[in-house]
């Protein structure tokens, strides 16, 4: 079967539902051709499968176009059934038969490819298959185009090496037309090997052995394989730059050819209707400017239809059509001068999950198109603007549904170890690939380059990349390192507290973030991934606590957002593996909390927030001077008659180590710290009253001698408690004084408080 794909359908707003089927069936016959005597297929293994399996075959494999900013009518989808063998990666290609039957674009380890096989790290995947280049091709180059493939990837077309490409993340592409033979099947072998965590390579969460927050590798080719034809001087690759603040797109082509004496004209398009248009040399940027420009958000995820023509001598060599959204990402200032996260030049808090990518059926593949738009849809729906893309990058067509829908991404790059000048190198290279293969969707608004310290250089290097990443794309910001690790770099501030929540000292040039937070846990009877033994953060066996629990640390967040929390990331969208963490469970059949409670409670972080007005400030943006002793003092120190006037004096936060969103400014070492201060209380009613603490570990607050608060344990960065009954109603007008005792108990150490009025 011979059939080109069509461009039109689901990829901008102004495609309709009847080309979208001509798509589906024009793609679907592409993958029909049989690879050998056995084309039987069902999902392998006894594992749990997604509500979206159903809808997937040899005949149905991800058939949409996969790459809807850079669209062309001509195509040949080569998803579908091929043959495979596992053997040494040594070994060389299989000699004779292969083991069976794979449905690509599906992994071999996961259930949807057929096989449920693990690839060790000493094995080699192969892959093979036969194709018919279409008769109206004649002509044109022919370009083999690969979406991702994990890792080490060498391929042949007629016994002829064409490429080989190291990235488990980036798209890449050859130009196979050298190697075709003049008519009937063309043969193609892909041949890839992955070490997974035996490797030092870009892998994100996948391990050999599975196990709590580790989950089955992915192996090989997991999107989508492609034919293009394509004219000898082409546009291979577009970059289209937002201008919000002149309503203007500043449009790059990257061409397979010299740009000499070419041209770019460039339309920009509203359902159907032309707004604007420029031209100007291929080799130079063009821009176009937008009259009245409406600006891409979450409220109003409009975007622009683009139609490309590369011309020389008037004459139109190739045309594209794209689209892009008109937004702005940037820091602002508050009242207080901290830093805040801005749209579009407004503040707009951001709120979303942590979301891992993984599907119990596909592993990194999502099942279907639809079911990549169903996690977005659901996001939305649950109150949520943002999605954190974890240490994974996603198919095109997931950051398409995000830019059409209005979610904002942070987008990680997948973690390895990072352990030798090589590992760091690949890194490196690959997340520059990263960033040109999706800059164009105006849906990320952040890079996360690490987490958590995985695979993170030291400070310097940390800083040098987040640097790097800032000047490589000043679109976007930088979270330089999500939690643990801060080098005091990029444009956030970013902790991550279990269960939570909590929040990083405010800063005057990084907005405060809390990056992740919640894992709230429940098993859901007959949609886990094993019977028993399932895993969270915190554990719940009813689902009235699991909600009433949910319910308290949103209300806990709020004061936090209403002091000055820029955005907030909860684990996780959907359980994975043995983690139950999810707000859905892993199959996407069921939300543990009923969607219109999840919206209504999502809504109170938007909505009505608090005042919060600061009695007694801590000491995050300048340090506040306190006295304090590091060794036991008398009887009564915590009263306000106590004469401390011999306690040297110096400015909080104390600590030691790196205590995480904690600004130390005085060295505390010792294993014990004692600290008052006098502050001034204007009277009124001491309703409302809330301690802000940085506290590691185990502090108890006085104020006036009246217990306000003890708090076990440590946090990442700051929490706001509320100041018992008793301490409050200890307060006079006037002078008073807080007494503090934080008692270290192992690796870091700090202490800060500050007191707030919320009302």
């Amino acid at each position: 079967m011979t059939t080109s794909g069509s461009h039109a359908g689901r990829l901008h707003p102004m495609t309709g539902a009847v080309a979208a089927a001509v798509l589906m069936i024009a793609a679907a016959a592409a993958l029909a051709q049989p690879v050998g005597p056995d084309t039987s297929w069902k999902p392998a293994g006894e594992r749990l499968l997604s509500k979206f399996a159903k809808h997937v075959s040899p005949g149905l494999a991800h058939p949409e176009y996969p790459r809807p900013q850079l669209v062309r009518p001509d195509w040949l989808n080569l998803n579908g059934l091929w043959q495979y063998a596992i053997r040494p990666k040594d070994a060389g290609a299989p000699a004779g038969t292969f083991d069976g039957a794979i449905l690509v674009p599906f992994a071999p380890e996961s259930a949807l490819s057929g096989v449920g096989k693990t690839v060790a790290p000493d094995q080699r995947v192969w892959y093979r298959r036969t194709f018919r280049v279409p008769s109206s091709w004649a002509g044109k180059r022919v370009w083999l185009r690969f979406d991702a493939v994990d890792w080490d990837t060498t391929v042949t077309v007629n016994g002829k090496t064409v490429g080989s490409h190291t990235g488990g993340y980036d798209p890449f592409a050859f130009d196979i037309t050298g190697a075709l033979t003049s008519s009937g099947d063309q043969e193609l072998v892909v041949s890839a090997w992955d070490p997974s965590d035996a490797g030092s390579q870009p892998r994100g969460k996948q391990v050999l052995k599975p196990r709590g927050i580790w989950y089955t590798p992915t192996s090989g080719i997991w999107q989508t394989v492609w034919l293009e034809p394509l004219p000898a001087l082409a546009i291979q690759r577009l970059k289209l730059t937002p201008d919000a603040d002149a309503g203007a797109i500043v449009v790059e082509a990257s061409l397979s050819g010299a740009a000499a004496g070419c041209a770019l004209r460039v339309a920009v398009l509203s359902g159907g209707r032309q707004l604007a248009a420029a031209e100007g040399p291929a080799s130079a940027p063009l821009r176009v400017t937008v009259p009245s420009p409406r600006l891409w958000s979450p409220a109003d995820p409009f975007l622009y239809d683009l139609r490309i023509a590369l011309l020389r001598g008037g004459k139109v060599l190739d045309e594209v059509s794209s689209y892009t959204g008109l937004r702005k990402i940037s820091l602002g200032r508050a009242a207080d001068g901290a830093a805040r996260l801005m749209l579009n030049n407004r503040p707009l808090f951001q709120f979303g999950f942590l979301d891992q990518g993984f599907w119990p059926d596909g592993l990194h593949t999502p099942p279907t198109d639809e079911a990549m738009r169903f996690d977005i849809e659901s996001t939305l729906a649950f109150g949520m603007n943002l999605a954190r893309k974890h240490i994974k990058i996603e198919p095109d067509r997931w950051y398409y549904w995000a830019d059409k829908l209005g979610l904002l991404v942070w987008q990680d790059m997948p973690s390895g170890r990072n352990d030798t000048p090589e590992a760091r190198a690949n890194f490196a290279d690959e997340w520059k690939r990263v960033i040109d293969a999706r800059f164009n969707h105006p849906s990320i608004v952040m890079w996360v380059p690490f987490n958590e310290g995985w695979g993170q250089p030291d400070a310097t290097g940390t800083r040098q990349m987040a640097e790097w990443t800032a000047r490589y794309d000043p679109t976007r910001l930088v979270n330089h390192t999500s939690g643990w690790s801060d080098a005091g770099a990029g444009h956030v501030s970013d902790v991550h507290m279990y269960p939570g929540p909590s929040m990083p000292a405010l800063e005057l040039s990084r907005a405060a973030v809390l990056g992740e937070f919640g894992g709230l846990g429940i098993p859901t009877r007959g949609h886990t991934w094993q019977g028993e033994q399932n895993w969270g953060y915190v554990s719940f066996k009813d689902a009235a606590d699991y909600e009433r629990a949910y319910r308290e640390t949103i209300a806990r967040l709020r004061l936090l957002v209403a002091r000055g929390l820029s955005a907030a990331v909860y684990t996780q969208t959907t359980d994975v593996e043995i983690e139950v963490n999810g707000l859905m469970t892993y199959d996407r059949e069921a939300v543990k909390i009923p969607q219109p409670a999840l919206a209504e409670i999502s809504r109170t972080l938007f909505e009505n927030l608090p005042s919060v007005t600061t009695v007694l400030p801590a000491s995050e943006l300048g340090g506040r001077p306190w006295r304090y002793v590091l060794t036991r003092p008398a009887d009564g120190w915590n009263e306000a008659e106590f004469n401390d006037s011999a306690w040297p004096s110096a400015p909080a936060p104390f600590g030691g180590g790196k205590p995480e969103g904690v600004p130390v400014r005085t060295p505390w070492t010792a294993p014990d710290i004692w600290l008052r201060q006098a502050f001034d209380w204007a009277g009124g009613p001491a309703e409302g009253l809330h301690l802000l603490v940085a506290h590691d570990d185990q502090a108890t607050v006085w104020i006036n001698g009246v217990e306000a608060a003890t708090l076990a344990g440590r946090s990442t960065g700051y929490v706001i408690v509320p100041v018992s009954d008793a301490a409050a109603r200890a307060l006079r007008p006037g002078a008073n004084v807080i007494a503090v005792h934080c008692a270290q108990q192992k690796d870091e150490q700090a202490i800060d408080v500050g007191v707030l009025q919320v009302r």
